[in-house]
């Protein structure tokens, strides 16, 4: 069978320490409290450098500096062992820094909602001009509009018109809202948007320089974040997808947004599968910006500990599905993994669903897969907060159904955890940490011959949009391509079975007359 494959895959950072203060949830919940609170006091002392969070080791493994085994032997804290000569560049994409990014947010913005001050405007305009990947997107020239006075863009701030953009302790702009009424398009709503919009455009880029794809192949894009954009009539309408290709220069590709929590994203890559393998299209891109509501959710617990406020980093991925080719990986979609509605909502269970039973269906046991990607939350993280160690935990949970089915002993249950697991290292943006982040090491590590076979897992919480108490997960098996393509015939194999029988029947009827 012609599975399609995994072309290519690129991953974003952006430092948000502005938006963590004033974007972030946990914070915009605190200050509706109390303005004045010790939380909020503390918060800005807690902050990185820019230089901190590039050299984070973490960091460094999510845009592909260093791998995740590489990571497991740095000691912890992290944050304590930063990486010397760390750089913004990585093999898989980027970290930009937040002035960089307000730039980008107004290049993107197709409203005149993003108001910058003059000064700090002419300076981010030099940046991105000179930006190896971003200095070619047209829409750079609205950086030569009229820019804004810092009164200015006070007054709107002081009349909640408007959402602020802080750099350095310094108001430099503004998202203002997009309707006097429409709570779907207030100004934080659009900030929001916005942001995701910004970053995946980002990462689409970082995509598109980084492999062969030219951005007119492009046929079908599949956005999966966890933001909606729409208005009071249809809150979440979208269209994320073909707001970030009209940027990117995508100008063949239509495409459509995908929803599902954290489970999102492997819902869109099993869509994009389907979708290139069908042959409806060619080649298919899956990208997920960032989350301003997930800046500082943990920080009340960080700063409790003494920690940096590690969640200052807006996450964006994109992945490249395309048509077999004979070398890059295979996405098997004869072993979809799926949480059914009747699976059940045990860890063991919904294990079973997006694990196990994809593996029988193709006669594989636990121990054939080479590593396992589920939830990949930095464990740094979410340990202060009481979460514990997200991806340990499903790690050993794989390792237990493997003692009880028989293909490990158990006393090699640990054993088997570090052989097929890895830590933590996404930023905790929700539908980023659910097996994305490997799948540009997977395909490093299956092309360079160093393992065979990967499962990628994302899981979801649907019961956050209380309507259901339901679990979600999906699950996909990414191997290494037989080098074999097979070649259309135009029939199918029942067509092809007919018309040998057919002229075996006419052959013997020539052959009694």
């Amino acid at each position: 069978m012609n599975y399609p494959v995994v072309k290519g895959a690129a991953y974003a950072l952006v430092q948000a320490n502005s938006m963590l203060l004033y974007q972030g949830s946990t914070q915009i919940t605190e200050r509706l409290k109390n303005e004045q609170s010790e939380h909020l006091k503390a918060l800005p002392e807690h902050l990185r450098s820019f230089e901190d969070a590039v050299s984070y080791p973490p960091n460094q493994a999510y845009i592909g500096n260093i791998t995740p085994d590489q990571l497991k032997e740095i000691p912890h804290p992290w944050y304590e062992n930063p990486l010397a000569g760390a750089s913004r560049d990585g093999k898989h994409g980027e970290i930009m820094p937040e002035d960089e990014f307000f730039g980008l947010m107004k290049m993107v913005d197709s409203f005149d909602l993003v108001l910058l001050e003059e000064a700090f405007q002419a300076g981010v305009k030099g940046k991105l001009e000179s930006h190896p990947i971003l200095k070619d997107i047209k829409e750079i020239n609205k950086l030569e509009s009229t820019a804004h006075s810092a009164d200015e863009i006070q007054k709107l701030v002081d009349e909640h018109d408007a959402q602020p953009l802080y750099f350095a302790g310094k108001l430099v702009g503004c998202v203002k809202k997009a309707h006097e009424f429409d709570e779907a398009l207030s100004s934080e709503v659009m900030l929001g948007n916005l942001a995701s919009k910004a970053s995946s455009v980002l990462v689409l880029k970082q995509l598109l320089a980084k492999t062969d794809l030219n951005p007119v192949q492009v046929d079908y894009i599949i956005e999966c974040s966890e933001e909606a954009c729409g208005d009071m009539n249809q809150r979440g309408g979208g269209n994320f997808a073909k707001a970030i290709g009209e940027i990117c220069g995508c100008v063949n590709a239509t495409g459509s947004d995908t929803r599902s929590f954290c489970a999102g994203p492997a819902h869109a890559l099993v869509e994009a599968a389907a979708l290139v393998q069908s042959g409806i299209y060619s080649n298919v891109v899956v990208v997920g910006g960032g989350c301003t509501a997930k800046l500082g959710m943990n920080s009340r617990d960080h700063i409790k500990k003494g920690m940096p406020a590690l969640e200052d980093m807006l996450g964006a991925f994109a992945v490249h599905i395309g048509e077999n080719d004979g070398v890059n990986p295979v996405i098997r979609t004869d072993a979809i993994g799926r949480h059914k509605i009747g699976s059940g909502a045990s860890p063991q269970a919904v294990m079973t669903a997006i694990v196990t039973d994809p593996l029988d269906k193709i006669g594989y046991k636990i121990t054939d897969i080479d590593r396992y990607a589920p939830e990949l939350q930095n464990p740094e993280i979410t340990e202060p907060a009481g979460a514990g160690n997200v991806p340990m935990a499903n790690f050993k949970m794989i390792s237990a159904l493997a003692v009880k089915r028989g293909d490990i002993e158990k006393a090699d249950l640990m054993k088997a955890v570090d052989s097929f697991g890895m830590p933590g290292f996404a930023p905790t943006q929700g539908h980023i940490p659910s097996g994305v982040p490997f799948i540009g090491h997977a395909r490093d590590m299956i092309l360079e011959g160093k393992i065979e076979k990967a499962m990628i897992v994302g899981k979801g919480s649907l019961f956050l949009g209380r309507l259901t108490n339901l679990f979600d997960g999906v699950s996909m098996i990414i191997e290494k391509n037989s080098g074999v393509v097979e070649v259309d015939t135009g029939f199918d194999q029942e067509q092809l079975r007919k018309m040998i029988a057919e002229a075996m029947r006419d052959f013997a009827k020539s052959f009694r007359e």
